[in-house]
């Protein structure tokens, strides 16, 4: 059953957008696929070629985000989302949509200006996205860049970005899976790619302090300073993934505590977390919950010309009871809790033991916020989730052929090899096809299946009773180096 392909129409993804870099004459010309820009005017030595993105709703939800009086929804997301094609914009805008959210709220909800820190392990953290800012300009960035390809969306209560800058070579995509509601999702794509780039001038101006040249590198001793050098640089933009993160939870939390007599269902609402960054040859993931990056990588001494084995390699990890060592870790975090995993999720309530948002697992005020059964009964000892993200930076090396990341709505069904077995099956047979959406036609293919159903019949089940048979799924799938395969992403909503 895996592997067949989709030709009919009935459960077509019918809103594509999509991006591929310079062919140099070898890939797919530009306006080969509709709906894909490419750019013929830059000279391409880089990381990565193309991608491709797919994603389906399962959950019903509204349409767009209430929090912060609705300035997400309605202001800030639609500047970032182009679900018919990337959308080229300037990198530095003269009004960044951080400084629309900050002037909006001190003047609809001044109190919240003045939101306390709340520090995270050893990371001192001020509240950025609360105060009046413009994003660095391109100068101060060590991602500087003329302007950069946009591209975002939402299925059911996931979001999805896609920010790249062909001209320095990097690429920055995100997925959120939000559960309990879209708030906390929306709220991550409006403000959390910004905050990154906000604080990367921090590490370029410190970066500079002392980069040996080429020249002074002939000796060991330039050639070790160097590598001491590149690998706080490494440190740093991982320390600044971590620290970004750290505030936007800050903010995220203190602004339900304003809405929560309001609108009391946004304690419960969260979001996974899966952020990665390819610069150079270095690609940096940083998670919270279950979402996955797979690297496929042949054999060492085997690259992608030759005929080694393809492995996958998962390069984040995986934060539910089902791990056992984050289960141990819960279990040591909480000693006077005899139940802090009750059914198999952390007090019965989720299965993710790490996340961003559902603040009446965290705080006590937050939790008596719930009525009735909603509420957990004995909290003895919050916070039971943790804001605490995996943090990796791998070396791509030639050996590398693409990187998948995706929701778990896409592992609920493949495991990591077969997804891995799946693209690559694909892309070889179909140079200019989207193996994203390919991998969410298996998916359904398997669902349906699942639920002895024909693939049509599945699709035709409402959003919101379809969740019975699979999750909100996202997909993209970056291809690394300058091997083009593909140029197409799509959304489905």
């Amino acid at each position: 059953m895996l592997g067949e392909d989709i030709n009919d129409s009935e459960g077509e993804i019918k809103v594509s957008f999509g991006y591929q870099c310079n062919s140099g004459g070898n890939g797919i010309p530009s306006g080969a696929v509709k709906g894909v820009e490419s750019r013929s005017d830059i000279p391409r030595n880089g990381s990565f070629s193309c991608l491709s993105g797919a994603a389906l709703s399962a959950n019903a939800t509204l349409a767009n985000t209430n929090i912060c009086n609705g300035l997400i929804g309605s202001d800030i997301l639609p500047s970032l989302d182009s679900p018919n094609s990337f959308r080229r914009v300037p990198s530095s805008p003269s009004l960044s949509r951080l400084d629309i959210l900050s002037s909006s709220l001190q003047s609809s909800m001044s109190n919240l200006s003045c939101s306390p820190p709340s520090p995270v392990g050893s990371y001192e953290t001020d509240s950025y996205i609360l105060k009046t800012m413009s994003v660095p300009t391109r100068s101060d960035s060590f991602l500087n860049a003329v302007e950069v390809q946009v591209a975002g969306g939402a299925a059911g209560e996931d979001r999805v970005q896609a920010v790249c800058s062909e001209e320095n070579e990097w690429l920055f995509c995100a997925i959120y899976d939000g559960f309990n509601g879209r708030d906390a999702a929306d709220f991550l794509a409006g403000t959390l790619y910004e905050t990154i780039m906000f604080n990367f001038n921090l590490l370029d101006s410190e970066s500079k302090q002392y980069v040996p040249s080429i020249d002074t590198a002939s000796d060991e001793s330039s050639y070790l300073e160097m590598e001491v050098s590149s690998r706080s640089f490494r440190n740093g933009v991982l320390d600044i993934l971590h620290r970004a993160l750290s505030q936007a939870e800050n903010d995220f939390l203190y602004m339900v505590e304003q809405e929560m007599e309001d609108r009391p269902d946004l304690v419960s609402v969260g979001s996974c977390v899966l952020v990665m960054l390819l610069h150079g040859n270095n690609l940096y993931t940083l998670n919270l919950g279950d979402s996955r990056a797979v690297l496929a990588t042949f054999d060492e001494g085997n690259d992608m010309d030759q005929s080694g084995r393809l492995k996958a390699i998962q390069l984040t990890d995986s934060h539910t009871v089902d791990n056992e060592l984050e289960k141990t870790r819960l279990l040591s975090e909480h000693p006077d809790d005899s139940m802090p995993v009750i059914a198999g999720k952390v007090k019965g309530k989720l299965k993710v033991t790490r996340a961003f948002g559902v603040g009446y697992l965290k705080k006590k005020k937050l939790n008596d916020a719930l009525m009735g059964i909603l509420r957990v009964r004995n909290l003895i000892s919050p916070p039971y989730i943790s804001t605490e993200p995996s943090l990796n930076v791998h070396e791509i090396s030639k050996s590398d052929h693409f990187v998948i990341i995706g929701s778990d709505g896409l592992f609920d069904f493949l495991s990591n090899e077969e997804a891995v077995k799946l693209v690559h099956s694909y892309i070889s047979s179909n140079p200019s096809g989207d193996p994203a959406k390919f991998l969410v036609e298996q998916l359904v293919i398997k669902a349906a299946h699942s639920a002895g159903f024909s693939k049509g019949e599945l699709l035709n089940i409402p959003a919101g009773r379809r969740r019975k048979y699979h999750d909100d799924v996202t997909v993209i799938v970056i291809i690394l180096g300058t091997n083009h395969r593909t140029s197409k992403a799509s959304t489905c909503i």
